[in-house]
């Protein structure tokens, strides 16, 4: 969290780091106010209580600007706080069957890779297959044409089911009508007036 801002604290130096002789300045409120010395610009940073930063230490001459250094440090921790806020990490839930599943426990799996599917993770479907199961992969295959029958509403099949050793796999990922669907029925809802 805390590394990227730091990574950013390191590279811009301030009022006595700047190592340049004439720097471009930048005044956050009254703009461009052109290339002047190092010397010029720590005076103007100094009578005016802010600090001189330097925002682009790669250009000839580098860029500075005049800010209050400490609002400047949080607006920027406070814009990587949102952008973290927005994001959203799709994880990877697997769900493991049998070839001898009953109907009940089939229907319980369904239930959780369908809350999996709404949460928006992505759902790993295993059929494990143990001893001489081996010799009957077909009916691993009728679930998992079952399961993708049962989710065809909700989910998009991401890989197609492959054999894997013992195991057979597929994963499916949530649909996108689904997530269009549950934002219109939200929008949709009218506010009660209590």
């Amino acid at each position: 969290m805390a590394s990227n801002f730091n990574r950013r604290k390191q590279m811009e130096r301030i009022n006595g780091n700047i190592t340049a002789e004439e720097v471009r300045v930048v005044h956050e409120e009254r703009g461009s106010l052109g290339v002047m010395s190092l010397r010029a610009a720590l005076d103007i940073a100094e009578s005016e209580g802010i600090d001189l930063v330097e925002i682009a230490p790669t250009a000839i001459p580098p860029v500075c600007k005049l800010i209050d250094y400490g609002k400047h440090r949080f607006e920027i921790q406070k814009r990587d706080k949102e952008a973290r806020k927005k994001q959203k990490t799709v994880k990877l839930k697997e769900i493991k069957l049998r070839p001898k599943i009953s109907g009940h426990d089939y229907n319980f799996k369904m239930n959780h890779v369908r809350d999996f599917l709404e949460d928006g993770d992505k759902v790993k479907i295993t059929v494990m297959f143990r001893g001489r199961e081996m010799s009957h992969i077909d009916i691993g295959r009728e679930i998992i044409n079952k399961v993708m029958e049962d989710l065809k509403e909700e989910s998009i099949i991401e890989k197609p089911a492959k054999l894997e050793g013992r195991n057979l796999t597929m994963v499916l990922s949530p649909s996108k009508q689904k997530k269009v669907k549950t934002t219109e029925a939200n929008d949709n809802k009218e506010p009660t007036g209590e």
